[in-house]
C-alpha cells in the first residue's frame, strides 16, 4: 500500500497528474470513488467534448477568472498542442471548429477519455474505482499518507484532482474542499458558474425551445451595464440558456447573490444600429402597405417570436402595414433591440457546467501547483480557485495543472 504519488480522482487533471508523474518513474495511485473513470469527462459538451482551445496565451489567461495570470506557469509548461499530440498519439483524430474549439472527430468523448486511460494503463498507473478518500493524513505539515474505504495508504505526495460541486451525480459534489478544509486549506465562494438563469413572468416559457443565432445579450445589473456577449442562446421551460447565457452567468450569479437588481436584453439586430433599424422597418412597411402587418413580421422574426410581440405590443395583426402609426413602429424596433428579461434566480449546481471559487490561488504555489500550508499536497482542476468561458478553456486548465501537479511530485 505504498506509493510515490496518490492521485484522488479519476478526471481529467487526475489522469493528466497520474499519467505525468508516472512518466518521470513514479508508482501512481489514482483512488475514484465512483464506479468508472472519468465520468464527468463523457458529458461535456453535450457528450461531444470540447477538448481545447486554439486561442494563444495571452488570449486564455483574459477569459479565465479571477486570476488567469496564475496559471502562466502551467500553460508554459503544458498547452493546447501537447493534449492534442498526446491524444493524437493514442489514437484520437479532432476537428477544430469555430471559435478555436476542438473537439474529437468522432464527436464522441468517450473517444477522448478512452485515449488518456491508454496512456495512463501503459504507463502501468494503477486505478481503483470505488474508493472514497475519508481523511488525508499529515504529520510536522506534511504528508504521510491517506485512509479510503477505511484502509490507510503510505506515500508523500498526494493531488487533490477532485473536481468542484457542478454535476454531483458524476462525483464531483465538493468533497475535495472537506478534505483540504482538514489541513488547514480555506475555499473560497463556492457557487456555480455556466450555469442557466430562471426569468421572471412568463415571455421566456413561450418562447421555449426557440434557439437564437447571432443576437446580442447584454447583462444590466441596478440598471448599469455590466458585460454583453454576441452569439448562440436558447430559451427554456425556466428562462434563458446557451453558450452567451453561460458566459454571462458569472456576473449575473455574483449580482443575485448580493441582492442586486438583474436584467438581460437581447438585441435581435444587433448589425443594425436604431437608425438603421428603423430605415429598414419603414421600407418594408411601405413596400407591403396593403398586406397585414403579421405577414411582415414574418420577414423580421422566427415565427414563434411573433405572437409574443403582437400580443406585448398591442397590435391588431389584420391592420394593413400602411396603416401602423410611428409610434407603434417605434415599439416595435425598441422591442427588437432591448428584448427585456428580469433574472430572478440561477438553476443548481447540478446544471452548472463548472464550479466557480475553490481552493485561493494564493495557497498554491505556481511553479509547481503544490500547497503553501502542507508539503507533498498538491492541487489540480476544478477545485482550484480559477475557471473561464466556455469554449474547452476549463478543460484545458485541468490538463495544464494536473500534468504540472504531476510533474512537480513526481521530481521532488
Amino acid at each position: 500500500m505504498n506509493y510515490d504519488v496518490i492521485v484522488i480522482g479519476a478526471g481529467p487533471s487526475g489522469l493528466l497528474a497520474a499519467g505525468r508523474a508516472a512518466e518521470q518513474g513514479s508508482k501512481v495511485l489514482i483512488l475514484e470513488k465512483m464506479r468508472s473513470e472519468g465520468r464527468k469527462l463523457l458529458i461535456t459538451g453535450k457528450g461531444r467534448c470540447n477538448i481545447t482551445n486554439a486561442a494563444p496565451i495571452s488570449d486564455f489567461i483574459k477569459v479565465v477568472y479571477p486570476n488567469g495570470k496564475f496559471l502562466r506557469n502551467a500553460f508554459s509548461q503544458y498547452y493546447s498542442k501537447d493534449i492534442l499530440a498526446l491524444l493524437q498519439k493514442y489514437g484520437l483524430e479532432t476537428t477544430l471548429e469555430r471559435g478555436g474549439r476542438y473537439f474529437p472527430a468522432s464527436n464522441k468523448a468517450a473517444d477522448v477519455l478512452k485515449a488518456l486511460l491508454g496512456w495512463a494503463n501503459e504507463l502501468k498507473v494503477q486505478i481503483k474505482c470505488g474508493y472514497r478518500v475519508e481523511k488525508i493524513l499529515a504529520e510536522d505539515k506534511s504528508i504521510t499518507g491517506l485512509i479510503a474505504n477505511g484502509e490507510q495508504f503510505s506515500t508523500k505526495k498526494v493531488i487533490l484532482a477532485t473536481g468542484g460541486k457542478s454535476y454531483a451525480a458524476t462525483g464531483s459534489n465538493g468533497e475535495g474542499y472537506e478534505l483540504a478544509k482538514q489541513l488547514g486549506h480555506q475555499p473560497q465562494h463556492i457557487r456555480p458558474a455556466l450555469v442557466p438563469l430562471v426569468t421572471e413572468g412568463g415571455r421566456a416559457q413561450k418562447l421555449q425551445g426557440l434557439n437564437l443565432k447571432n443576437v446580442k445579450a447584454i447583462v444590466w445589473v441596478n440598471n448599469k451595464k455590466m458585460g454583453e456577449d454576441f452569439g448562440e442562446m436558447i430559451f427554456t421551460h425556466f428562462g434563458l440558456s446557451g453558450p452567451i447565457i453561460l458566459t454571462l452567468s458569472r456576473i449575473v450569479v455574483d449580482a443575485l447573490q448580493k441582492k442586486e437588481k438583474v436584467e438581460i436584453t437581447i438585441d435581435l439586430k444587433p448589425a443594425l444600429d436604431e437608425q438603421k433599424l428603423d430605415k429598414s422597418l419603414i421600407r418594408d412597411l411601405n413596400e407591403f402597405g396593403k398586406k397585414q402587418v403579421i405577414n411582415v413580421f414574418k420577414n423580421w422574426l422566427p415565427s414563434s417570436m411573433i405572437p409574443v410581440f403582437i400580443e406585448e405590443l398591442q397590435i391588431d395583426p389584420k391592420k394593413e402595414c400602411h396603416q401602423v402609426s410611428g409610434d407603434e413602429r417605434k415599439k416595435i424596433k425598441m422591442m427588437m433591440k432591448n428584448l427585456r428579461f428580469t433574472i430572478n434566480h440561477h438553476r443548481s449546481f447540478k446544471e452548472a457546467i463548472i464550479t466557480a471559487g475553490g481552493i485561493p490561488t494564493n495557497e498554491i504555489s505556481p511553479k509547481t501547483m503544490e500547497s503553501k500550508l502542507i508539503q507533498g499536497l498538491y492541487f489540480a482542476g476544478e477545485i482550484i480557485d480559477v475557471d473561464a468561458e466556455t469554449g474547452g478553456y476549463n478543460l484545458q486548465i485541468a490538463y495544464s495543472t494536473g500534468w504540472l501537479a504531476g510533474n512537480s511530485a513526481a521530481k521532488k
